[in-house]
């Protein structure tokens, strides 16, 4: 049950606003570096990590454009098969690009391991994983981020992009959602 104060159903913060823009900073200036020269095309995958996307995209100093995908694993309905559907698809085309897939979390990794598969189809010079967070011992594909903001626990988090149905992306830090709320 969800309380009229979004504050009330955290039960910790996990980073706090200072410590996000210290890792969007970070990550940023790796970014920059390990891209200068090339064709950086930063891809969002909607919506989580929009907001991660929005802040690093202002932390690199070099060129590069910004695109969006919207894609669904659909299984049976709580857990994700990994299977990737294709909602709303890249404007650009990836040919000679180089692709930085934009993630908010990193989690079993199954769907973002069938999209990259998908991508390298379309014929980019390169493809990484940027990821805000990162929850390895929960990774069930064989897949692991370039970029990693933080490494968080197995618990259920929310804020800076993450939701719990819809909810809690504009908190401006990462908190731990109270189990009353989801349970």
């Amino acid at each position: 049950m969800f309380s009229e104060n979004m504050q009330d159903d955290i039960e910790k913060v996990l980073l706090s606003e200072e410590e996000i823009q210290e890792i969007v900073t970070r990550v940023g200036a790796e970014v920059s570096r390990d891209y200068r020269g090339k064709n950086l095309v930063l891809v969002s995958v909607l919506k989580g990590s929009v907001v991660f996307m929005a802040d690093l995209m202002r932390a690199i100093d070099i060129p590069l454009s910004i695109d969006f995908m919207v894609v669904s694993s659909y299984g049976n309905g709580t857990e994700s098969s990994g299977k990737v559907k294709i909602i709303k698809d890249l404007d650009l085309d990836l040919s000679g690009q180089d692709l930085l897939l934009v993630e908010d979390i990193l989690d079993t990794g199954r769907t973002l391991y069938n999209l990259r598969e998908i991508l390298k189809m379309r014929s980019p010079s390169s493809i990484k994983i940027c990821t805000f967070l990162d929850k390895p011992e929960r990774r069930q594909a064989d897949i692991a981020a370039d970029y990693v903001g933080a490494r968080v626990p197995d618990e259920f988090v929310v804020g800076y992009g993450l939701d719990y149905s819809q909810r809690y992306r504009n908190l401006p830090y990462l908190g731990v959602l109270k189990p009353r709320v989801y349970e």
